[in-house]
């Protein structure tokens, strides 16, 4: 029996959370950096400062974090003094933003603390960093041994950002789900990848349930129950789930298919200047349950995508069926799909596609 550890996670959500900074952040220092996004700044700034005065806790300085999750930023960041003076780092904003700040927040060994201003991600949550190069092509995952100290999800704030973000969100996060079922089918899995995949369920199940009026009260501002369920999936759930798939660092049980179909995708210029990840994603997810043969499930996304207007064609995502000779082989190439109860073949994937634009002229 090894010995291991698993960090999990600690979070508050709601529409003033910004006033617990005090209660939480101030055991690990007097002095915090606030370092992200120009827009997330923008949109927190003031409220940072309000909950922050007549504090402990002093921001001394908002900091944009370049523009890109890359070594090269995170660099730059190392040598500002500021940065290098600070007791506690505040990432604030997307994404990358946060991915930037947790690697920063590594190497220079100082605590992090995330405010996520949209939902399309875990990245608030998990113990990892998407890390790219300079021309924005993909580097590397680069993990940790736990995640942020804290993250502060302020769904006031999460409700005005772009409905697009928490869209795209929703399929990124129930690929979770079935990606992780899959590739993990038949094995007798160690406790931290059985309770992920057991955990995955709730990227799944509560967005069929609450995810087109979660979206529907989303594009009118509104921080109702079914945005903030819809919240805690893609930013919590999410997190909660890779961590635990990839505690030893190997994506065996984080991936899967539909990322395969996704990867492949982005080789097309068009799919990474006008469409987000998961709403790709979601797309594969199609793909992943036609080529597993799950008839029922797939009928049940395939109709979600529908309710919330995510794709479920070739010409959602401005693609063809011309395009399959090139595209097929390309998702079976990926690394995604190496570890399946299965081989999934050429043959499979090309079929699912073709199905899959048949079901569309049916329904």
């Amino acid at each position: 029996m090894k010995n291991y550890s698993i960090c999990l996670p600690s979070y508050s959500i709601g529409n003033k959370v910004y006033d617990k900074i005090e209660e939480i952040c101030s055991p690990f220092g007097k002095t915090a950096v606030c370092i992200g996004g120009k827009t997330a700044i923008s949109k927190v700034k003031e409220k940072l400062c309000e909950s922050t005065k007549n504090t402990s806790v002093e921001i001394v300085d908002f900091i944009w974090y370049g523009g890109e999750s890359s070594y090269e930023n995170v660099d730059i960041l190392m040598n500002n003094e500021t940065v290098k003076n600070a007791d506690m780092i505040f990432a604030v904003g997307g994404g990358k933003a946060l991915d930037t700040c947790k690697a920063l927040a590594f190497k220079l060994d100082k605590t992090i603390f995330t405010f996520p201003t949209i939902a399309s991600n875990c990245s608030g949550t998990t113990s990892v960093s998407i890390m790219y190069n300079r021309d924005a092509s993909f580097k590397e995952p680069f993990f940790f041994p736990a995640p942020a100290k804290h993250c502060f999800i302020c769904t006031e704030v999460i409700a005005k950002s772009p409905s697009k973000y928490i869209w795209a969100g929703m399929g990124d996060t129930y690929a979770k789900y079935f990606e992780s079922v899959m590739s993990s089918r038949g094995e007798d899995l160690v406790h931290y990848h059985n309770l992920g995949v057991t955990t995955s369920q709730l990227c799944l199940y509560p967005l069929l349930k609450y995810g087109a009026k979660a979206l529907s009260d989303f594009k009118e501002g509104k921080a109702s129950f079914e945005v903030e369920q819809v919240i805690l999936s893609v930013v919590v759930t999410t997190g909660i789930a890779s961590i635990l798939l990839t505690a030893e660092h190997i994506i065996d049980y984080n991936t899967g298919l539909a990322h395969a179909v996704f990867y492949a995708l982005t080789s097309y210029p068009h799919i990474e200047e006008r469409h987000l990840h998961g709403e790709i994603v979601a797309f594969g997810v199609l793909i992943l349950l036609l080529t597993d043969g799950d008839e029922k499930m797939f009928k049940t996304i395939f109709d979600f995508n529908k309710s919330v207007s995510l794709p479920t064609c070739l010409a959602d995502i401005e693609m063809n069926e011309n395009d399959l000779d090139k595209l097929v082989p390309m998702v079976c190439a990926m690394k995604d799909i190496d570890h399946n109860p299965y081989k999934i073949s050429e043959e499979m994937v090309f079929n699912a596609f073709k199905r899959l634009e048949e079901y569309n002229k049916n329904n």
